[in-house]
């Protein structure tokens, strides 16, 4: 539970941003969000494409960092740009 006492010379308006940041701090609305939804967890078939695809992934990373391409890429691009290249050089759908 977040608590904010008021200072001395303090305005209204200053507390009330002084706890609206407390509480973004705390994490509290990202945890009440996430579980508005009932999302379920993934079963043993889904875990195992994701491990696989996974190692898919950085077995090519790995590759090209080693003939020196993967600097090149991420150097040339900027941002969420970086991933989709990096994306379309190791034919990786993004989702």
């Amino acid at each position: 539970m977040v608590e904010v006492k008021k200072k001395d010379n303090e305005s209204s308006e200053s507390l009330i941003r002084r706890f609206n940041r407390r509480v973004q701090q705390s994490g509290i609305l990202l945890r009440t969000k996430k579980g508005q939804y009932y999302v379920p967890a993934p079963n043993e078939r889904q875990n195992k494409e994701k491990a696989i695809r996974k190692a898919k992934i950085s077995d090519k990373k790995e590759y090209l960092r080693k003939i020196g391409r993967l600097d090149e890429i991420m150097a040339k691009s900027k941002g969420r740009g970086r991933v989709r290249s990096l994306a379309k050089l190791l034919n990786v759908k993004l989702k």
